[in-house]
């Protein structure tokens, strides 16, 4: 095997970017906390410890399937949180600006979507391949979800700390047109990202394509030898009976 396709493997570049990504989110942080934003400090803090996502997964995760996943999905995750946290927070603070809300609602689609597809294979486990159809289905039903999930979220802490996460005005319907954008963002993302990972892992696209058509064609001829030999099995035993 490769050594870029073993467990716990990350690239150079992908390191460096990673590092880099973390000293930009706590430099933010520390500016806010010196211009007199605790929450931006805060926030900071929270973002550096969850762009250790994939390392949490290679120490804790043991034996199971959570160490497989693999480290391009962490690296969008952390790309996302950059953009998120330190350009979205900035120019909603301190700006007027309030279209980014479309572009983050996008990002976090394509990435739940990415994840999940992996994430479905992973599942599967080694010995059986997943189906590249049921696999994209699975990803693209999950990052709606999530998008669900997270407006269930902003509608619960508006309702209960009487915030502002959905825009809600009285007497208008402001606050529906943003939820529904948000959901068409992150079904837009989804479906982009749907696609992308199943060329990607398939071997239509990308700078490892060959290598990736070959090991799913390897997986397709295994799994029609073992249906084939199942089928021997059953015709033996009732020729035997």
């Amino acid at each position: 095997m490769e050594e870029r396709f073993k467990p716990g493997y990350i690239p150079k570049t992908h390191k460096i970017l990673w590092l880099f990504l973390r000293a930009g989110l706590l430099l933010w942080g520390i500016y806010g906390l010196f211009h007199g934003s605790t929450v931006e400090f805060l926030e900071a803090v929270f973002a550096v410890i969850f762009t250790h996502l994939w390392d949490f997964f290679q120490i804790f995760g043991g034996f199971s399937f959570i160490t497989r996943v693999d480290y391009l999905t962490q690296t969008m995750l952390n790309l996302f949180i950059f953009v998120g946290v330190v350009i979205g927070s900035t120019l909603n603070n301190r700006t007027d600006f309030r279209s980014f809300d479309l572009v983050t609602h996008f990002l976090s689609g394509f990435i739940s979507a990415w994840f999940a597809y992996d994430f479905a294979v992973i599942i599967q486990g080694r010995k059986r391949r997943l189906s590249p159809a049921l696999a994209s289905l699975f990803s693209l039903f999950s990052a709606c979800f999530i998008a669900v999930g997270w407006e269930i979220y902003e509608f619960t802490m508006d309702r209960v700390y009487g915030l502002q996460l959905q825009n809600s005005v009285p007497m208008s319907d402001y606050g529906l047109t943003d939820t529904m954008v948000d959901f068409i963002m992150a079904s837009i993302g989804a479906v982009a990202g749907m696609f992308l990972v199943a060329f990607y892992r398939n071997g239509i696209i990308g700078p490892n394509k060959r290598i990736y058509k070959e090991r799913a064609r390897i997986a397709e001829e295994n799994e029609l030898l073992k249906e084939r030999l199942l089928k021997e099995y059953i015709d033996a035993s009732k020729n035997n009976n």
